[in-house]
């Protein structure tokens, strides 16, 4: 089984290596782990992060180890570009790359520079490599936020290699009781339902978010739906949204921010309708302008985050697609939420629909009725923006739980 995990890592990079010739991502995949120099350390603490939602998921508990353990320097490590990209000026971390490919060599030579006295993986990405070169260095494992489903390879009869990679792990942290479970059938004991440290991120944002001197006068006295991480499939569905809702403001924060994604949106919205946030000075912009605008069309990156703030409800984008994107940083506001019908794999959405603080929708014309719904009665909106944070405040400390265990003091 090991030949075939070394074998399939071969194959894909050399996919990868087809691929980087007309992809963007590819290529920095590529180049981003070619001819690194590693700092070398006494000790330190490696943290890995699979993508961007990976790091900010697992942000609160990087932090609260650095307070508590200001004298051991943080390794970052990320698999993908969107993580890299974005986080490798970070000042969280003393140094940041690529993972390095999963072989031997790699995870020998890489541990061997950073020299890590412990290793947290956030949520999933399960290396044979490097999960059994710092098993066999003694060096503690966790996973945080972890969590499991039946259909994944762990739990199928040809999964014999990756239920040894479990089984290099010290603790596992996971979101919830069913992941405990299946574990527990594995006969893996060593688990703890921590929830999700997602939960403490979003709360400690919208604790103190960005403000926005342009938003904040397109959004004055209207009501407000923010559109977040959208994809054309759910743009499509906004545009007939919106030219029923004259009497509302939408800020559309596209997944990409490409030119022609942006002019492709702006062109089956009303016309006139919309502005580009980019085009918007705040040092000449004329604020009655933003009176005769429906729309904001957020062209850049870094600002959704904070966006949310200025909602009553949103949209989450990518449920026409491969999944949903992060609800909790709309929820932490008290927005209820709406996506497609791609939110099976994540949690915290399935708990949102069953509570009825979360909507599917399938088309635009069940977009159209869910929003009457919820906007219709401004009592019954209140309540469910009340209803929606409280729920994100009851699911906070995940982050507390864990670093007590992962206390390098006390291992």
């Amino acid at each position: 089984m090991l030949l075939l995990y070394n074998l399939g890592l071969r194959i894909y990079i050399f996919f990868v290596y087809l691929a980087s010739f007309f992809n963007k991502k590819a290529s920095l995949w590529l180049k981003g782990r070619q001819h690194v120099q590693y700092q070398q350390f006494d000790k330190s603490a490696w943290f890995h992060f699979a993508s961007l939602g990976e790091y900010e998921q697992g942000l609160p508990v990087l932090l609260a180890f650095r307070q508590l353990h200001k004298d051991i320097p943080v390794v970052i490590t990320f698999f993908s570009p969107s993580g890299y990209e974005v986080r490798k000026n970070t000042p969280y971390a003393d140094a940041v790359y690529y993972l390095p490919l999963d072989t031997a060599a790699n995870a020998q030579h890489f541990i061997d520079a950073i020299k890590p006295s412990i290793a947290v993986f956030t949520k999933y990405e399960y290396w044979f490599h490097y999960f059994y070169e710092l098993n066999r260095r003694d060096v503690p494992l966790f996973v945080i936020s972890g969590i499991f489903r039946p259909d994944q390879i762990f739990f199928k009869w040809y999964g014999t290699l990756h239920r040894r990679i479990l089984s290099y792990v010290k603790h596992f942290f996971v979101q919830d009781n069913e992941s405990k479970v299946l574990l527990e059938q594995l006969h893996i004991t060593n688990v703890s339902v921590s929830g999700d440290t997602r939960f403490d991120r979003v709360w400690a944002n919208a604790q103190n978010p960005k403000s926005f001197e342009i938003v904040e006068d397109f959004t004055k006295d209207h009501k407000v739906m923010v559109a977040g991480s959208t994809w054309p499939q759910d743009e499509d569905l906004l545009a007939e949204l919106i030219k029923g809702h004259a009497d509302w403001k939408f800020i559309i924060a596209p997944h990409e921010i490409k030119e022609e994604k942006i002019e492709r949106l702006i062109s089956i919205l009303p016309q006139n309708a919309a502005a580009k946030y980019s085009q918007l000075d705040p040092e000449s912009y004329q604020g009655h302008r933003l009176l005769k605008t429906q729309v904001l069309v957020i062209d850049n990156i870094g600002m959704l985050s904070s966006l949310y703030r200025y909602g009553h409800v949103a949209y989450i984008g990518g449920g026409f697609g491969a999944g949903i994107h992060n609800t909790l940083e709309a929820a932490a506001f008290g927005l209820p939420v709406i996506f497609g019908p791609n939110y099976q794999k994540f949690k915290e959405a399935r708990e949102l629909v069953a509570m009825q603080l979360g909507f599917c929708v399938n088309n635009a014309e069940e977009l159209k009725n869910i929003f009457s719904v919820i906007t219709s009665n401004e009592n019954k909106l209140q309540s469910l923006r009340k209803d929606v944070e409280r729920y994100v405040v009851e699911h906070k400390g995940a982050t507390s739980m864990i670093i007590k265990t992962i206390d390098p003091e006390q291992i």
